[in-house]
């Protein structure tokens, strides 16, 4: 579900899917606020909008490994990204 909450910057429609169609506007289109699951700029969009939420929480991104963010304060913390899962 995490590829749900990234917020798309470009413009993408998408046909009305099965079992929601509007039988008065069949043939009218679905504009994406939110990413999809499977849609080409999702994966893109979640990372953008993780790192947003790390960044404003102190996290640095390494220079040397783009998913590796790291927080130094009175405990280290380390979180590095791996397509949609974190460790």
């Amino acid at each position: 579900t995490a590829f749900f909450h990234g917020d798309l910057k470009e413009v993408v429609y998408m046909q009305q899917p099965p079992g929601f169609i509007d039988h008065l506007f069949p043939d009218h289109v679905c504009k994406l606020r939110k990413s999809l699951y499977g849609l080409k700029q999702a994966p893109r969009a979640w990372f953008d909008k993780l790192f947003q939420v790390l960044h404003a929480l102190g996290f640095t991104q390494s220079s040397s490994d783009a998913s590796l963010f790291v927080l130094n304060g009175p405990q280290l913390v380390i979180v590095l990204v791996y397509v949609d899962d974190m460790l």
